[in-house]
């Protein structure tokens, strides 16, 4: 089991199953959200189990998806697409050790101009369509 949460404690959660290595989303909505791009690892939705939720918001970005976010310290914590059956959770929101490895950058097509990538790891410029190891589609 791996735990996580917000910044001031009022978002806790649980994963109880496994855990998908992250991926680097650089789509415009997550460089807003997170000031840059945003490492999302996932989990299934029955695997998620919030504890605290006295701090948790959700706010609908998109007609796909919805973003949950603690409303007391402003800590981003998960991407939850309506049509999955899994939840993003943005993996520096998880307690160390994650024992998470970076498996590739989605959405490049709109990456900020301020950095590059340097690794060698597969890039999309839109979605990956659950084409990395382990994704859920």
């Amino acid at each position: 089991m791996k735990t996580g949460g917000c910044l001031c404690g009022a978002v806790r959660y649980e994963v109880t199953g496994p855990l998908r290595n992250v991926v680097n989303c650089h789509c415009s909505m997550c460089q807003r959200m997170h000031g840059n791009f945003g490492p999302h690892s996932k989990a299934l939705k029955t695997d998620l189990n919030i504890v605290n939720d006295q701090g948790l918001s959700w706010y609908e970005t998109s007609s796909i998806a919805r973003r949950g976010f603690c409303r007391e310290c402003g800590s981003s914590l998960f991407w939850e697409p309506f049509d999955q059956d899994a939840t993003g959770i943005v993996a520096g929101s998880i307690d160390s050790p994650t024992g998470l490895q970076t498996i590739g950058h989605i959405f490049v097509e709109e990456k900020s101009d301020f950095y590059a990538i340097n690794d060698d790891l597969p890039q999309f410029e839109k979605s990956s369509e659950g084409s990395l190891p382990d994704d859920y589609k």
